[in-house]
């Protein structure tokens, strides 16, 4: 007989279960930051080994991200059938899947296959991303929401500055800058030799990586993380939505979903390009590759202020329209400020450093924005959830955009694409959460 899956309303949580609720999702919210921000250093590094040009390169963010928006629907629906718990274990064992996927990869230097490994990677996300960011914005006060995402934040940030390092150490070796200026210059066979043993290197830390992720998934299947009633409205809300049949209906949760796609986007250009930007600018790559950290690091400041912060001093709607405000100010001094400067034993433009402290600006923008495009779903939270995780996507789309424009004009210019993505966000700041109608005489 067909065990029924226990639902538990979120207010009803004791102290306790809370606490090691939150704790159990904080560690989800550290693989997300392992597993994702890990990318920064495999692009240039397959751009290297794999013999590709920029937008080729960012491929890697493509294949990654491009999941969410494949899968986020069906994910929402396996989420509803078997619950969170399953459908966590399941999402992590399809990460673990795409982590052994790179071993074939690996052994034949087969960039395709590397991408369907990815694709595998961002899948079980896809699974993992709605649930987490469902339960950590349900459990406990909406008013604390953001507060509980800078959290959450900080986990995955902490993680990201650790992944490329980790991962830099185990691939990368001191004589590989010699290495690196000699492929040119060597004739086929020995070059394809080369390349062969490079990309080889990734084969230890992905099959580790595999065997972590599927372990994972049966502590969280058997963990206490109670399965949350999203359902469970209140009369008033209940009454509102009584008349809504789909979740299009929402325009607050689609404008949300689109924010989503371009904060996303912005931020992980920013992240996966820094060091090519950075190698433009004639830093060696065993330097350059420091500079995603350095991004991150910046970013879980900004989460560390979060959760001083949010709601005591500031709530989430005037945080974000001080980071949407930031940001576009940051952007346009990356392109107007000119010189050099020497800082952190880097000797580098200073528009490099404006790039590194839009991380501070990209902070809080995603906990800002999930309370307020979730606001008032009720039954419909689940699939509002999921849209919003399609919106990941937008680190798929707005990388490889930058892709292009750096390969037909110069890595400084393609930089560009970043102004639209804030206009649009402080759009969302200032208006677009407060829209409920879709028509244009109405706001409220």
């Amino acid at each position: 007989m067909k065990k029924k899956i226990e639902l538990v309303h979120a207010g009803s949580l004791s102290t306790q279960n809370t606490v090691i609720s939150i704790m159990i999702i904080a560690l989800l919210f550290f693989i997300f930051g392992f597993t994702t921000w890990i990318n920064a250093i495999l692009i240039p590094y397959f751009k290297i080994s794999c013999e590709l040009n920029n937008v080729q390169s960012l491929l890697v963010a493509f294949a990654f991200y491009i999941a969410y928006f494949v899968m986020a629907i069906p994910s929402a629906h396996l989420l509803e059938k078997v619950g969170f718990k399953k459908g966590i274990m399941i999402g992590f064992w399809i990460m673990a899947l795409g982590a052994l996927i790179f071993v074939p990869a690996a052994l034949t230097r087969t960039y395709g296959i590397f991408l369907l490994g990815l694709f595998s990677i961002g899948t079980g996300l896809a699974i993992l991303q709605p649930a987490a960011n469902t339960y950590i914005t349900m459990i406990g006060s909406k008013e604390r929401a953001a507060q509980r995402m800078s959290i959450m934040g900080v986990c995955n940030k902490t993680a990201g500055i650790i992944a490329p390092l980790l991962l830099a150490a185990a691939i990368l070796r001191p004589t590989d800058t010699e290495l690196f200026k000699q492929l040119p210059l060597m004739d086929e066979v020995t070059r394809n030799a080369a390349l062969d043993e490079l990309i080889r290197r990734v084969i230890v830390p992905y099959a580790c990586m595999a065997v972590v992720l599927f372990g994972l998934g049966l502590m969280i299947r058997y963990s206490i993380l109670p399965e949350i009633d999203t359902n469970n409205e209140n009369p008033a809300l209940a009454d509102a939505n009584s008349v809504k049949t789909s979740i299009i209906q929402f325009p607050h949760l689609i404008l949300g979903a689109i924010a989503i796609f371009l904060h996303v986007g912005s931020q992980v250009t920013g992240i996966n390009t820094i060091i090519g930007y950075a190698r433009s600018l004639d830093l060696p790559l065993l330097e350059a590759k420091v500079f995603p950290s350095y991004i991150l690091g910046i970013t879980m400041s900004g989460f560390l202020l979060g959760i001083v912060l949010i709601p005591k001093f500031i709530n989430h709607l005037n945080v974000l329209r001080v980071c949407t405000t930031s940001a576009i100010v940051l952007t346009l001094l990356f392109f107007i400020v000119r010189g050099q400067v020497t800082f952190l034993g880097h000797t580098a433009a200073l528009s490099i450093w404006f790039l590194v402290i839009l991380g501070l600006s990209n902070s809080l923008m995603w906990s800002a924005i999930w309370p307020l495009a979730l606001n008032g779903l009720g039954r419909f939270t689940k699939m509002g959830g999921s849209i919003l995780i399609m919106g990941l996507c937008g680190s798929a789309i707005v990388p490889l955009i930058y892709g292009y424009f750096a390969d037909r004009y110069n890595p400084h210019a393609a930089y560009w694409v970043l102004l639209p993505c804030y206009i649009y966000l402080f759009y969302y700041a200032y208006y677009g959460y407060r829209v409920k109608n879709w028509s244009l005489r109405k706001v409220v």
